[in-house]
């Protein structure tokens, strides 16, 4: 026997001693019920059944979500960093209090399409408020900020310096 046919016989005999799984069935009575009503409802409107609501990121206006702020304490000053995605900074707002930040924007996007008769427009424009406090004391007279590429970062230095001290567990 030549090399092809041996290994079309070893293949067959070890194909003998394997057993098949049985089909399992994907479809249930139930899914034709699930995809009746998510065609009939959109997820906005099944997720209050489930007692969710819309979150933020699902409105168009801001095309985004609550932008996320990081505070990170050293020992003599607060660095702040947020990311603001889609804002310019003319339409930023920022203030400092002695015990938090408060950043302010809001979005606008104008869509236009024309193409013969056809024409298509779309505006949107919504706005948010974060406010984040501040571990300690600050002086908010001399506060520096960057805006760069949506990411804002805040140098604000504290009234009083803080010392670390290092805790043995016991």
């Amino acid at each position: 026997m030549n090399d092809k046919k041996k290994t079309e016989v070893a293949t067959e005999k070890k194909a003998k001693g394997m057993q098949k799984a049985a089909p399992v069935s994907l479809f249930s009575p139930f899914n034709d019920m699930d995809s009746w009503f998510e065609d009939r409802f959109p997820a906005t409107m099944r997720r209050r059944f489930y007692g969710n609501w819309p979150r933020f990121s699902e409105f168009k206006a801001f095309k985004g979500r609550m932008p996320s702020v990081d505070v990170i304490d050293r020992d003599k000053e607060f660095h702040v960093r947020a990311e603001i995605p889609g804002v310019e900074k003319k339409d930023l707002d920022i203030s400092v209090t002695e015990d938090s930040v408060s950043i302010k924007g809001c979005v606008k996007h104008e869509e236009k399409e024309e193409r013969g008769e056809y024409y298509r427009r779309e505006t949107s424009s919504g706005s948010f408020s974060r406010s984040v406090t501040l571990p300690g004391k600050v002086d908010s007279s001399k506060v520096k900020a960057t805006f760069k590429d949506g990411v804002l970062e805040m140098t604000i230095p504290k009234v009083k310096e803080s010392k670390r001290k290092k805790i043995s567990v016991e």
